[in-house]
């Protein structure tokens, strides 16, 4: 691995990093890296590696905090934020960037406001569907969006039979077993558990199986991967 440069917090906003995520312009085929930080979420154009350009900033919605998340649906960004109670998700349409030629404070498109704080957001790009986990809302569980409208986040339902979800993966299944094809499963990482959970039925997910993290107290990695 060979790194070809190096961009410091300094010069793409301050504050504290604490995730990073991706997105290609589909029109101009240019790529881009979206850096959540503790002030907000930065958007560099890092189309030549070795000339990372920094474009601006979607500034937080309610005040600083040092974990953030962001992640990219439809050339929409969705960000999450940690123990800020009025944060919401904000959703930022990222072919605003096409042309900037100068930093700028960017304000989002919309914000989904049926959550406060969260701890991270995952998305099933195959079903157009967020997972908000480790929230103000469903007991900390799985809080489940439409966003195939992305600039109009709808709540969709909420899974909180097993407590707070640290992180989690959702993914349309393929597999061999019969009896889930098609159907959308989701892998919840959470304070000590597996958690299996068939989300076909958005108003009504059913969880398939849990596996117990033994030797693993109920507070590691509550708040920090």
């Amino acid at each position: 691995v060979e790194m070809l440069s190096r961009l410091p917090l300094a010069s793409m906003g301050g504050g504290v990093g604490s995730d990073s995520w991706g997105w290609k312009d589909p029109q101009s085929e240019r790529y881009y890296a979206l850096f959540a930080r503790s002030p907000g979420t930065s958007f560099i154009d890092v189309t030549d590696p070795q000339s990372p350009v920094y474009l601006g900033n979607l500034a937080s919605t309610s005040g600083d905090q040092p974990w953030r998340d962001v992640k990219v649906y439809a050339d929409h960004a969705f960000v999450v934020a940690d123990t800020i109670p009025n944060h919401g998700m904000p959703v930022f349409d990222l072919t605003r960037l096409r042309g900037v030629q100068s930093p700028q404070t960017f304000n989002p498109d919309n914000t989904y406001n049926n959550i406060g704080e969260a701890h991270n957001v995952a998305i099933n790009e195959e079903s157009g569907f967020a997972y908000i986990t480790g929230g103000d809302q469903c007991n900390g569980g799985l809080h489940i969006v439409d966003i195939n409208n992305p600039k109009s986040p709808q709540f969709a339902g909420c899974f909180s039979a097993d407590g707070y979800t640290h992180d989690v993966q959702c993914v349309t299944y393929t597999g061999p077993d019969s009896d889930h094809q098609g159907a959308e499963i989701c892998f919840a990482s959470n304070e000590d558990s597996l958690t299996i959970v068939d989300v076909s039925n958005k108003s009504n997910p059913v969880m398939l199986a849990k596996a117990l993290h033994l030797g693993i107290g109920p507070d590691i990695g509550r708040r920090r991967d």
